[in-house]
């Protein structure tokens, strides 16, 4: 059987090729420096009418001979900019981004601490509490907040689907999905590309067992497997397990199936050059691990299929759709007085996520402790290793410190959202809950979560699996009306995908400027109605950036315009679907 793929090379871009010529001239030398300056030429004077300084301290001496033996050897003035940018490290390695007050801790001079390097928040909210609670000039900030919502006319989904049958198959792929629900989600979608492109026919992908998610689950577990398997019939073969006489040559034992071990982001073109060839020789091949072994960047044609794979073929599974749904219904149930609309928060403060970004807040000499033994469980050895500095003041200036929830609920309130205002959070047990969530109910005590919206009973077949928790609460943040993100990471960037999918092209999703908030916490002088000025700044903001076209290094679970939707005002309603 001949050896191809479904997508023509010309769609993949051809290599470019170039080179150049040189050619040498003889030049004469420069004339030979003259021994020492001629400003040294007379011993008495070291310049011109200038009587020669006579160092008198050490540094003074030492200053003095440097400074003669950099201007009787011009040359060295080459190594100017090395010992500038090396004096300029030295220099930085002096300035102290750490200068936090803990409790059991002296710091020398915190009044220096440059803006946005401390937690001041629980100062801040005790200071603008009570404008804040007197403040009735917020209009329904639920009903005004998306007024870029048509921006350019809106988007509407448009995948077509492959009408005919596929031809013959080069071969099975296998591959291994690792990390947490969205992770995995990346790796599906790749697969299903990269087999469609291929030719070739797809084993429902494993997901690899990892030590932190700790979630034994199958794909069958979390996503229907039929409904995956008839959306993508017309496109790509898929098959919930091999037949035997593929495992047979094996012996039945997958360690022994040739396994590619493929860099990440790889071009497609590298598929069709070097896993293909193994494909047709092998008929069964593996790739384990597979996150994010495929580039951003591919033809339409493998665009497609990621949009097809993503949006329309992956869909949980009913045991956990069916309890979302009723967790959606409930929560639109409380959000009555809002006509049914809800704000939905991802809220990553966890005691791992606390940990791992190594910021320091108000819990004392206990948060310490906490964090040091978190960090230890959870990664080994790799925040002590010799040598290693952190500076978690630098942390929280570049806006990579993990939002409280007293800070999550000052940014919505200075948003113009109320305290009658619905809020769903989603976000695993909570670090030192009963102390950090205390503000944030005092702000919204319309405050939902999974717990609270369903019983123990009613919890318990998903309780103790993390991506079972995950994608219950990707369901209720997917419907609501307003979708806040604090941390970044794989389950915001696809949620704001999907909300540009169901929702027009835009993404209706609060990306709050960190580095922004820092300064604002820090800042002891600032009033409520400079404060709440520049979170609707913010908030406005998020609106101007819902609508955004995907660039060729976005990716399409993000930004799914325009190569999964289309422009809903143009009067030809039909896309071409690229040749596979």
């Amino acid at each position: 059987m001949h050896a191809y793929t479904r997508l023509s090379t010309s769609s993949i871009g051809g290599s470019g090729t170039g080179g150049g010529g040189g050619g040498g001239s003889n030049t004469p030398s420069p004339p030979t420096s003259p021994l020492r300056s001629p400003r040294y030429r007379h011993g008495g004077r070291s310049f011109k009418g200038t009587p020669r300084f006579q160092p008198r301290t050490l540094i003074q001496r030492i200053a003095w001979i440097l400074l003669s033996v950099l201007l009787r050897r011009q040359g060295l003035f080459l190594f100017a900019p090395l010992i500038y940018i090396s004096g300029m490290l030295l220099y930085m390695g002096t300035v102290s981004l750490d200068n936090v007050v803990v409790p059991g801790i002296s710091k020398s001079s915190p009044s220096r601490s440059p803006p946005g390097s401390l937690y001041r928040s629980p100062q801040l909210y005790l200071k603008l509490r009570p404008e804040m609670d007197s403040d009735n000039s917020s209009a329904d900030a639920l009903a005004t907040i998306w007024k870029r919502a048509h921006k350019g006319g809106g988007w509407r989904p448009c995948i077509n689907m492959t009408i005919g049958e596929l031809p013959d198959s080069n071969g099975y792929i296998y591959v291994e999905a690792n990390g947490g629900l969205n992770q995995q989600r990346t790796s599906i979608c790749n697969a299903v590309a990269v087999a469609g492109y291929l030719n070739a026919t797809l084993v429902i992908p494993n997901f690899h067992f990892h030590s932190i998610w700790r979630d034994p689950s199958k794909f069958k577990e979390i996503y229907d497997v039929e409904h995956f398997i008839k959306t993508l019939k017309n496109d790509v073969r898929v098959v919930d397990r091999l037949p035997d006489f593929i495992m047979g040559r094996y012996d039945y034992n997958m360690s022994n199936v040739y396994n590619f071990k493929i860099k990440a982001w790889s071009p497609i073109r590298y598929y069709r050059d070097t896993v293909l060839p193994k494909l047709h020789e092998e008929l069964f091949i593996r790739i384990s691990p597979f996150a994010n072994r495929l580039s951003f960047d591919a033809p339409p044609a493998v665009q497609r299929l990621r949009c097809l794979a993503n949006y329309e073929a992956l869909r949980f599974s009913s045991p956990i759709s069916t309890f979302a749904d009723s967790l959606v219904a409930r929560m639109k149930e409380h959000s009555a007085i809002n006509d049914g609309k809800y704000v939905a928060v991802h809220l990553r403060f966890e005691e791992d996520m606390v940990a791992f970004s190594c910021c320091i807040f108000d819990g004392g000499q206990q948060e310490t402790v906490d964090m040091n033994a978190a960090r230890e469980r959870g990664w080994r050895g790799k925040f002590t290793k010799p040598g290693r500095v952190i500076r978690p003041g630098a942390i929280r200036v570049n806006g990579k410190c993990p939002l409280t929830p007293l800070e999550v609920g000052l940014m919505l309130r200075g948003m113009g959202f109320d305290n009658s205002t619905s809020i769903y959070l989603a976000s695993g047990k909570i670090y030192n809950s009963e102390k950090n969530m205390a503000p944030l109910l005092e702000m919204f005590p319309l405050l939902q979560t999974k717990e609270t919206l369903a019983s123990m009973d009613e919890l318990a077949p998903f309780k103790n699996y993390s991506s079972r928790m995950a994608a219950l609460d990707y369901t209720v943040c997917l419907h609501s009306e307003v979708f806040v993100t604090t941390q970044g990471g794989n389950f915001p960037h696809f949620l704001m995908g999907h909300r540009r999918y169901l929702y027009g092209g835009h993404s209706k999703t609060i990306r709050p400027d960190k580095r922004k908030l820092a300064l604002l916490f820090d800042n002891p002088n600032i009033g409520w109605k400079t404060f709440k000025r520049q979170m609707l700044s913010m908030r406005s903001h998020s609106d101007a950036k819902g609508i955004e076209l995907k660039r060729p290094n976005d990716s399409i679970y993000s930004f799914p315009c325009p190569d999964c939707m289309c422009r809903a005002n143009k009067t030809d309603d039909t896309k071409s679907s690229p040749t596979l």
